[in-house]
């Protein structure tokens, strides 16, 4: 159960979202993780840097399970890819403690979460394609 308010406004934004915005939030949480990762780096704070390059790599494994290679095809195989490559950068920085395998992944990220936000929501009965006149998108953190 949600303790927070934070915690219970990114409960519902989860419960509530659409496949689309879902990969969206995991690509925002995969990307804080990686900033995180790099400023611990920068402070030579061993464990909360490994703590945060492992979040990173634990979202991108949950990205390849989610890939539907029967219905993505050619895009599918290609994320998936990718996927793997950003976690074998993310092994290497952690393993060498260095910046530039974190700085490419989180630019690869970003990268994706800019095409994922340019896709239509999905919709649904219970949500409507067109948000409410007025409506705007607040990102929320998903740091802990």
């Amino acid at each position: 159960m949600a303790q927070t308010i934070f915690e219970q406004y990114l409960e519902n934004e989860i419960l509530h979202a659409d496949p689309v915005k879902l990969v969206t939030i995991l690509y925002r949480a995969a990307t804080e993780a990686v900033g995180a990762a790099r400023g611990h780096l920068a402070a030579g704070e061993i464990r909360e840097r490994s703590r945060k390059i492992t979040k990173a790599w634990e979202i991108l494994t949950q990205l390849t399970l989610t890939l539907d290679h029967q219905k993505g095809g050619e895009i599918s195989r290609r994320l998936a890819e990718l996927y793997a490559y950003m976690q074998a950068r993310l092994l290497q920085a952690n393993a060498a403690q260095i910046d530039p395998p974190l700085a490419e992944v989180e630019t690869l990220l970003g990268t994706l979460t800019d095409a994922w936000r340019s896709v239509p929501p999905l919709a649904t009965a219970a949500s409507p394609a067109e948000p409410p006149a007025g409506a705007e998108y607040v990102p929320v953190s998903c740091s802990f």
